[in-house]
């Protein structure tokens, strides 16, 4: 069934369409007639190409999303840590953990968290 398509001057986006929606408000224009059953029958026909009613659209779209080149199949690695027993590795670990000059490192005091909590709350 089709639908009147009914201008509204307020809603139109470019000075063509306002043109447009003046002339039919007028009565100069008909308004368009829009079937919207019918453009959907139609826009069915045209949502699935002719070569994909045959048994050759798949393998045309295996073929055009075949990989072009040939990759290496990743290998499983183990890496374990040796343990030495030596305290003193652990400290110096810490140590240039600690004392990055790169990365943006600072200390978090009670006050702070106090004061970034009081920041957070909504205010009254």
């Amino acid at each position: 069934m089709p639908d009147e398509v009914k201008p509204n001057l307020n809603e139109a986006p470019t000075h063509d369409a306002q043109l447009a929606a003046e002339s039919i408000a007028s009565g100069e224009e008909k308004a368009p007639k829009v079937d919207f059953d019918a453009d959907y029958a139609a826009a069915q026909q045209f949502s699935v190409s002719e070569i994909d009613r045959t048994g050759k659209g798949a393998t045309a779209a295996e073929a055009a999303t075949a990989p072009k080149y040939k990759t290496s199949k990743p290998e499983e690695t183990k890496t374990q840590a040796q343990s030495t027993g030596n305290p003193d590795d652990y400290v110096e670990l810490a140590k240039e953990v600690g004392n990055s000059r790169t990365e943006a490192v600072t200390n978090v005091s009670d006050e702070l968290v106090q004061q970034a909590l009081e920041k957070g709350q909504p205010k009254k």
